[in-house]
């Protein structure tokens, strides 16, 4: 859930875009290009810029990208556990913009999976769906109100919770367990993106509920072809997504451990 407006703007985000390729190794490669400049033959420098574009030509492999992510990835949902949950969580995943054609904003990609599968999720099951997700503000909808129309709309299914103050995956979890205990509700299916779902899991479970994964959106398991080591920007954008998630994970550890 992402929107860069003053009202909502995330400074973690931010910096974090800083530490990750290919912001990153853009800015290594002109450190070592201005050094190398003042100092043509220094190895360190060459060495330095040398080493950031065989980096960005590395994460622009899809067999790299995809590598990154099957560690992350969970198993599919078993369908005999669907039987006991009571409810289905659906996570926002991120909005697109400019969908002029939509009225000016919709979900983007990522929560359009996210939404189909959790509608199919809903038709086999009988469960009652919650959506979650916020960031909305004066001039446009939380992500979770984009979900219900998308999901209402396109899929013909309705939501009975719309979760909409939320801004982390932390207040997913912890707004989204307020309403559902309050309707008696402690076991859910949990639907979002397979490389998502440990830190989405870990932070439902730590808000009180039992959680049943019900991932989408699968990168990693994919079978290998020989394409996947023909570079592309598409593999260099899924490589940031990956590692932003792994930094995202480990900073909730490390956070988790020095709370206990």
């Amino acid at each position: 859930m992402l929107d860069f407006t003053l009202e909502t703007f995330s400074l973690s985000y931010f910096l974090a875009s800083f530490l990750l390729p290919p912001i990153l190794l853009l800015i290594t490669a002109g450190i070592g290009a201005a050094l190398l400049w003042r100092k043509p033959y220094s190895w360190p420098a060459r060495l330095l810029l040398a080493a950031s574009l065989g980096g960005m030509l590395v994460l622009s492999l899809p067999a790299v990208a995809f590598a990154l992510f099957r560690p992350l990835e969970v198993p599919p949902l078993d369908p005999a556990q669907a039987k006991q949950a009571q409810a289905i969580v659906i996570v926002a995943g991120g909005r697109a913009r400019g969908a002029i054609e939509w009225g000016g904003e919709t979900v983007n990609g990522f929560t359009l999976t996210r939404l189909r599968y959790g509608a199919h999720m809903a038709r086999t099951t009988g469960l009652p769906v919650l959506l979650t997700g916020g960031l909305g503000n004066r001039r446009r909808a939380p992500e979770a109100v984009l979900m219900q129309r998308a999901l209402q709309g396109e899929f013909g299914i309705t939501p009975r919770w719309v979760e909409t103050a939320s801004h982390t995956t932390a207040e997913n979890a912890q707004f989204s367990a307020d309403l559902l205990r309050a309707a008696g509700v402690t076991r859910v299916l949990l639907v979002t993106h397979a490389f998502h779902m440990p830190r989405a899991a870990a932070q439902f479970e730590h808000a009180g509920l039992t959680v049943i994964p019900a991932a989408t959106g699968y990168q990693g398991l994919r079978e290998f072809i020989w394409l996947q080591l023909v570079p592309s920007p598409d593999a260099l954008r899924l490589s940031h997504v990956a590692l932003r998630e792994w930094l995202a994970l480990t900073r909730d550890r490390l956070l988790s451990w020095l709370g206990s």
